[in-house]
Formats: C-alpha cells, sequence, structure tokens
C-alpha cells in the first residue's frame, strides 16, 4: 500500500465508525520516546521518521504536527503522502487540540489508541474537547487491520547490572520508592516508562534500538514488587536474584488484570506523562488515583558516586574514538571518497574498539554542508552526500558502554570556509562555553542555563529552535529527565550529580549547520553568605576544531577556557593514545 492508500484505509474506517478526526501519536504503551518497531505508527502510516510529532486525520485533512527540528525532513518525507506538515509554535506542545476544537463541530467524535495517549494528554483532550460537545473513543486501532506485516514485540534477551556497576542494589532503590509512596499517602505505585523500569532494577536489555531497555511493567506496594515481563528473556541466574530480592515475576502482558483487581479502597501513584490512557481506564472506580511524577525519575536523574566514576572513564573511551575519527578524516578527505554515511559506520567502528562498547544511544547525526541544518538529520542511501575538501561537516553522534552514556556535537572545517560560517561557528562556541562554565545558585532551573547559552547568539540576532540541553542516563536512554535546558519553564532544580547536555547552534537552511555539545555534570563550587553555589564539570573530552574561530569574537575567559580545556582533553586521552595519535592531537589543540 501506498501512504495515500493507507490513509484512505484509515478514513474508510473512520467514516463507517462515524468518526471525525483521529489521533496518532508517536508513542507505545510506555509512553516512550524512541519506539520498537511494532509501534512505528507515524512512520508506516505517513512516511515520517522523526522521533517527535502527531498525526491528526479528518475528512479532509491530514497533518503532521511537529517542531523546528524537523519542518524540512517532515517537509521532505511527507511529498505526495497526503500529509501535510504543521509547524508547532512550541516545542512539545499539544497545539492540534485547539485546532481540532475550532474547526469540528458539535456532536463529532475524536478517536485514538488508548494505549498509545498518556493520562494527562486524554485528559487534556477531555476537558479541552468535551466543553465543546466534542466526544472521545479511547478504543480504536485503524492501523492494525491495514497494518499486514506489522513487526511483532521484541524478544531480546535482558540482564541485570552488579551494584558494582551501578552503585545500588535493588533492595535499597525500592526502599527508596517505597518512602516516597508512603509520603504520597500511596498504597501502590504503577511503572510504564522503560527507562524508570531499567533503572529500578538495574535490567537492561536490546527491545528499543540505541536504547538499553526492556518492554516490562512494575506494580509495587508496601510488600510486594511486581515485574511484568516475558521471563524469557531472563537467564535462571537473573530470576532467582530478582526473586531473591522479593520481586515477584508476572507475564507482560498481565498488566492490564493486576491493576483491574486492586483492592477498591486503595490509593494509587500514577505519573500521568508516563502511563498510557488504557491501564488509567481500567482502574476501579473506587481507587483514589495520585498523579504526580515517578519518584523513580528524580532518583535516577541523580548520579550517585559509582556511575559518576564509571562516565568520566567512559568520556576517555569516547574522546579516543572520536579523536582516531577525527585524525583519519582530516587525514583522508579529498582523497578516498567518504559520505554521510561511510562517516557513520567509521564513527561506529571508532568507539566499537572500545572496552564496554554496546551501541550507539542514538542514530549518529551525519550532516554536510546544508544537511547540517537539519538539526536531526537522518542519514538514507537516496540523501547521502559524499564529503569533499570544502564547507562545515556536522557529526553528532553517541554510544551506549557497559560504564555510561555518551553524547557528543563536534562540526569541523574540511576547507574554504566563508566569513558567515566562522562567526556562526564562534558564536556557538560562545554558547557553548558560557552555558557550560556557568556558576549559579542552587534552585536554579534548566531554563535559566539556556538563557545563557543563547545570549552570545541573540547578542547578534542569532537563535536556534531546540532546547540548549537535556538529560543523560547512566547505560541508559540518551535523553532523560525531568530536568531539561529549553526555553519552557519546567519546575525542576539543577541538583548535585544530573548529567546535562549543553548544545546551541545555528543553522541556515540550504547552507550550513553548526552544534556544539559537551556533557556536564552538576557540581558544588561555593557556598557563603549569599547562599549556595553550583557549576559544571566537563565531562565529555573531545577536541573541538579550533580552525573556524575567529579569536577576536571570543572574549579573554573564553579563550582562556578553551584552552584550558584542550590541555585536559590532551591529558586524559594521551595515555591511551598512540604516538602518531597523540601527536596529530596536540598539534590540533594547541592554545590559540
Amino acid at each position: 500500500m501506498t501512504y495515500k492508500e493507507r490513509l484512505a484505509a484509515i478514513r474508510s474506517q473512520m467514516k463507517g465508525e462515524g468518526v471525525s478526526a483521529y489521533i496518532i501519536p508517536s508513542a507505545d504503551p510506555h509512553i516512550s520516546e524512541y519506539l520498537p518497531d511494532r509501534y512505528k505508527c507515524i512512520e508506516f502510516a505517513s512516511g515520517f521518521t522523526g522521533s517527535a510529532g502527531t498525526l491528526v486525520i479528518t475528512d479532509d485533512f491530514a497533518g503532521l504536527w511537529t517542531d523546528a527540528r524537523y519542518f524540512v525532513q517532515a517537509k521532505e518525507q511527507l511529498e505526495g503522502t497526503g500529509f501535510e506538515l504543521v509547524k508547532l509554535q512550541v516545542q512539545h506542545s499539544p497545539e492540534y487540540i485547539g485546532w481540532l476544537g475550532e474547526r469540528l463541530p458539535e456532536g463529532a467524535i475524536v478517536a485514538f489508541d488508548a494505549k498509545l495517549i498518556s493520562v494527562g494528554l486524554a485528559q487534556l483532550l477531555e476537558s479541552e474537547l468535551s466543553p465543546l460537545g466534542i466526544t472521545m473513543n479511547s478504543d480504536r486501532d485503524y492501523l492494525d487491520p491495514i497494518w499486514n506485516d506489522r513487526p511483532a514485540l521484541p524478544a531480546a534477551p535482558a540482564f541485570l547490572l552488579g551494584e558494582e556497576v551501578v552503585g545500588e542494589s535493588l533492595v535499597s532503590k525500592l526502599e527508596r520508592v517505597r518512602a516516597a509512596m508512603k509520603k504520597k499517602r500511596a498504597d501502590f505505585h504503577l511503572i510504564s516508562s522503560l527507562d524508570d523500569m531499567a533503572w529500578l532494577f538495574n535490567i537492561r536489555g536490546e527491545d528499543v534500538k540505541c536504547n538499553p531497555v526492556v518492554l516490562s511493567f512494575a506494580l509495587i506496594s508496601q510488600d510486594k514488587a511486581m515485574l511484568f515481563i516475558e521471563t524469557t528473556k531472563l537467564n535462571t541466574e537473573d530470576q532467582q536474584k530478582l526473586r531473591a530480592a522479593g520481586v515477584e515475576l508476572e507475564t507482560y502482558d498481565l498488566i492490564e488484570k493486576a491493576v483491574a483487581a486492586l483492592p477498591s479502597d486503595s490509593n494509587i501513584l500514577i505519573d500521568p506523562k508516563r502511563n498510557c490512557y488504557a491501564l488509567f481506564k481500567v482502574l476501579p472506580e473506587s481507587v483514589r488515583v495520585v498523579q504526580d511524577t515517578n519518584p523513580t525519575t528524580f532518583f535516577k536523574a541523580v548520579k550517585n558516586e559509582v556511575e559518576i566514576a564509571h562516565t568520566r572513564k567512559t568520556m576517555v573511551k569516547d574522546g579516543v574514538a572520536l579523536t582516531r575519527f577525527f585524525k583519519w578524516l582530516e587525514e583522508n578527505i579529498g582523497k578516498i571518497k567518504i559520505t554521510e554515511l561511510s562517516v557513520s559506520d567509521k564513527v561506529r567502528a571508532c568507539r566499537a574498539e572500545q572496552e564496554g562498547f554496546v551501541g550507539e544511544s542514538f542514530d549518529t547525526i551525519s550532516g554536510y554542508k546544508a544537511h547540517g541544518a537539519l538539526p536531526h538529520y537522518r542519514v538514507t542511501p537516496e540523501s547521502d552526500a559524499e564529503l569533499h575538501a570544502d564547507g562545515l561537516f556536522l557529526v553528532d553522534s553517541g554510544g551506549q558502554y557497559t560504564s555510561g552514556t555518551t553524547d557528543i556535537t563536534r562540526v569541523v572545517s574540511l576547507g574554504n570556509l566563508t566569513d558567515e560560517e566562522k562567526i556562526d561557528y564562534t558564536l556557538v562556541l560562545k554558547g557553548m562555553i558560557d552555558g557550560s562554565t556557568a556558576r549559579y545558585p542552587k534552585g536554579t532551573k534548566g531554563y535559566q542555563i539556556d538563557a545563557i547559552s543563547r545570549k552570545p547568539l541573540w547578542d547578534y540576532a542569532r537563535n536556534y529552535g531546540h532546547g540548549t540541553g537535556h538529560g543523560v542516563g547512566f547505560f541508559l536512554n540518551v535523553h532523560e529527565g525531568p530536568h531539561v535546558l529549553n526555553p519552557s519553564p519546567t519546575p525542576v532544580d539543577l541538583e548535585l550529580g544530573m548529567i546535562s547536555s549543553v548544545e546551541p547552534g545555528i543553522y541556515r537552511t540550504g547552507k550550513h549547520g553548526i552544534r556544539i555539545e559537551n556533557l556536564v555534570l552538576t557540581v558544588q563550587d561555593e557556598t557563603n553568605e549569599f547562599g549556595e553555589f553550583y557549576t559544571f564539570e566537563h565531562l565529555t573530552m573531545a577536541l573541538i576544531d579550533t580552525t573556524p574561530v575567529k579569536k577576536e569574537l571570543l572574549e579573554e575567559h573564553q579563550i582562556k577556557w578553551l584552552n584550558e580545556y584542550h590541555r585536559q582533553v590532551v591529558e586524559n586521552l594521551g595515555p591511551h593514545l598512540s604516538a602518531d595519535e597523540l601527536a596529530w592531537l596536540k598539534e590540533k589543540a594547541k592554545p590559540i
């Protein structure tokens, strides 16, 4: 079936049931960002492969609502599909709800699959559209009947991590969760989000590409911890370890039955953003629901000393891999054929040489010249561009190691840069330096660091359409909450032990894209009569290309930081490099 035929088939089902609008989100029953193949519904219906967006289909319109990171990509991928791009004004905002309210008449029905909609989103739909006389039908999956070769659920094996790796036992983590439940007066706690599951049970797997998670649910009480998972994923030894820690193993598909059987007079803690509406709907009516963020989300974000120590060592491994890659690129550009795809393969190969490498933490963004202007560009055989000794090349990549997760963006000059490219590069570098060297009082939020990072760009009337940074997991998801560095006033403090990315950028459509990204750790700085102050420790250890830098645009503290950072890079990576590699790095990292 073509995309237009699939759209027609969806509309045919809608018409047969009197449905006025159908919503297809980018989600799974765990409300994940990155999805198993079975739940890549937007890609199946429209061809759009971005990780964020929502399809809305009516009888005379079909649109994809997505944010600025994907505008160019979406426009290209949606051509000829019957779907149109609708540009979000605010990232991750469900602006299509207002659109539906304006266009649908009283008595209209909006349908969706409750397994793919969060509790919070379903409640928002209800609160916004019901007063307009629009009703919801949350039990409709119009894709499954037309998805003949729909992938099965993943069956990859899972495994447990020892306390020497993660720094805290499952028993200890359960105690902390139960203490948080008591504060909320909750008898039960439902967990669906896969990274929370992985953290709590010290379990990892391969069920989602680039994310070492396992499809599973948990139902926690003060005396029970029920783990819903396909037990065939775990070997006998790991099953015994879980049971010894007081965990009851149940089949993955029994979660709905367990939720429906909760005692009628009980209270349950549910994160409305990270649980699907289908499970919420089967709760007995008399069960009182406490809606709040999963306690594990906060616990997981604050890395312990064992995780931090492993992460520092992992950053050295990653830096060694990238040093070898960039040396190879410089020495071979213009001599052999190098393309965006072959670069992605080479970066992975360099990382694969490092001990503990498991895989990539996301699909490498390998963007030459104009492709770099697409913040989440995904190279395909059709779009694959050959690199030449000319212009800027952006590579945003990361690795999953058994000792941590990395995420780094670098832009390198391949030759013949314009003054515009040099100025843009230097401004982005200034933003990255200022954001990641900020000193800030305890209680500072991510949006404040976001503004600090943007200030050097704002001074020259430049900006970017994505957030400045995100949290990063420990051998877990490369995007991790609850903290985020973007303009939205997210009420989450930056706490000691949190790992964040700092990645400002400038993108000129059809020309070039520049983004420079380091991972940083929130650490103690100074305490005085004005309070407690924090700052960032740079975790990423990798060369920043100084070739495009216009030194006259840098302030003295920025020059000093760049030179000191490069001294640390050479010092940390040097013992792991060959004499030839070290000589190359020293030359590239010379003070400016």
